[in-house]
């Protein structure tokens, strides 16, 4: 998903046929003028372009969004599928800056209907967006190069050794709470590739960005898993300040999925085995 010169933002429609499953939608790319306008979906909810749910993300983050055969997938994608099934309408998803996220500018600019991109709640974030009921429960990981010999914060500080993390994340606020000054990657793709190129020598990220980067033979062999941090964070879908109508929507598409299995289907196809302390 590339952005143009100008910085206009590509989007991917994915229309949600009625009783799809949430995922191996059809996709199609292209640009919206966004002609039709605002308008209501199913139970007058207001969505911002007529027929759609358009979310904002920021590509990649597996695996709660990326772009797979031509196809935007993942954890976050597949519940906000749900969300749209519900409200009558097909999921448009916008790749934008993770930047703008903290301040709500899409969401308030009327460019996107809600945000969602393994975002943590926070009480800074909650002054500028609403957040949705929490829908997934999060930790952060130490990832190191076998090559560094290092396997905790500890001995990246004792070891003087170069710390990585995507910028305006939870990770890069928590290296920073323990004194370091880490060098900020503007995508997690970036993040890896900085760890690949020796740009760094561990990063601080999500841990199911870690455990899916891991499957990859080749990340395996180079990289070694070090400490899980607990940070004790929480996942939201967010949206304009004051639209209680879509905030509603999604927290009871999220409910509901957690009561009838659908969430425990989906977190095991793009996560992994649930924790018992969540199932």
């Amino acid at each position: 998903m590339s952005r143009t010169a100008k910085g206009h933002r590509a989007r991917t429609i994915r229309t949600l046929a009625a009783g799809a499953a949430a995922t191996g939608l059809f996709v199609a790319t292209g640009c919206s003028s966004g002609d039709d306008g605002p308008g209501e979906a199913a139970g007058g909810v207001p969505v911002v372009e007529k027929g759609k749910l358009t979310t904002c993300t920021h590509l990649p983050y597996p695996p709660f969004q990326s772009e797979q055969g031509g196809e935007v997938v993942g954890f976050d994608v597949a519940l906000v599928d749900l969300v749209a099934k519900n409200l009558k309408v097909e999921q448009e998803i916008l790749d934008t800056p993770f930047e703008n996220f903290k301040t709500g500018a899409f969401l308030n600019s009327g460019e996107c209907d809600l945000a969602a991109a393994g975002m943590t709640i926070t009480d800074e974030r909650k002054k500028n967006v609403d957040f949705s009921v929490p829908y997934f429960d999060a930790t952060q990981a130490l990832l190191a190069s076998k090559k560094s010999g290092v396997t905790t914060l500890d001995e990246v500080k004792s070891g003087k050794k170069k710390l990585g993390a995507q910028a305006e994340t939870t990770g890069e606020s928590y290296a920073k709470s323990q004194g370091f000054d880490p060098v900020a990657f503007e995508s997690s793709d970036a993040v890896l590739n900085g760890l690949r190129t020796g740009q760094v020598d561990a990063v601080v990220i999500d841990y199911p960005v870690v455990q899916g980067w891991l499957k990859d033979k080749a990340n395996a062999d180079q990289f070694v898993l070090g400490q899980n941090i607990e940070t004790g964070e929480q996942y939201g879908f967010s949206v304009k300040k004051g639209n209680t109508k879509l905030k509603a929507a999604i927290d009871k598409a999220i409910t509901d999925a957690k009561a009838d299995g659908t969430y425990k289907k989906l977190y095991e196809q793009w996560i992994g085995p649930m924790p018992k302390a969540q199932s």
